[in-house]
């Protein structure tokens, strides 16, 4: 392990970083207020740009499909670490319910937005894939 002077450590404060692998620095972010706080955020801004009226264009111009499996792969992702404890089968169920709501919520005529069942289960498989393969990954990691 090296030790290195933390980069905004000025000549009062010389406080001593751990370098150490990957591994570790993702194993204290695991369950951490901060995994959680990053998936919170996340999806307060999934719900965000799924009730815009009319959300900003993304690179390459992704369908309305492709762009809801990405925002809840991301969820699923983030989710699993946010909530290690949590059985992987409440975490799906709670990110399609997640889905599903952002879907009633598009019906509204007033935000001029599609809502479609198909984009609730791309969300569900989108998620159950990334955190099926995250928990067999961190499984496998112990």
């Amino acid at each position: 392990m090296q030790s290195a002077l933390h980069p905004w450590a000025n000549g009062w404060m010389l406080k001593r970083v751990q370098h150490d692998d990957a591994k570790m620095t993702l194993t204290s972010f695991i369950g951490s207020r901060s995994a959680k706080a990053l998936f919170f955020a996340a999806a307060l801004f999934a719900l965000v740009m799924a009730l815009v009226p009319h959300p900003p264009r993304l690179p390459g111009d992704p369908s309305d499909k492709v762009q809801h499996m990405i925002a809840f792969a991301v969820l699923g992702l983030l989710g699993g670490l946010a909530f290690p404890k949590v059985r992987t089968r409440w975490l799906i169920a709670l990110l399609s319910l997640f889905g599903a709501l952002i879907e009633v919520l598009q019906a509204i005529p007033v935000l001029h937005r599609d809502s479609d069942p198909l984009d609730w289960l791309a969300d569900t498989i989108a998620c159950g894939l990334v955190l099926l393969a995250l928990r067999w990954w961190m499984a496998r990691n112990r």
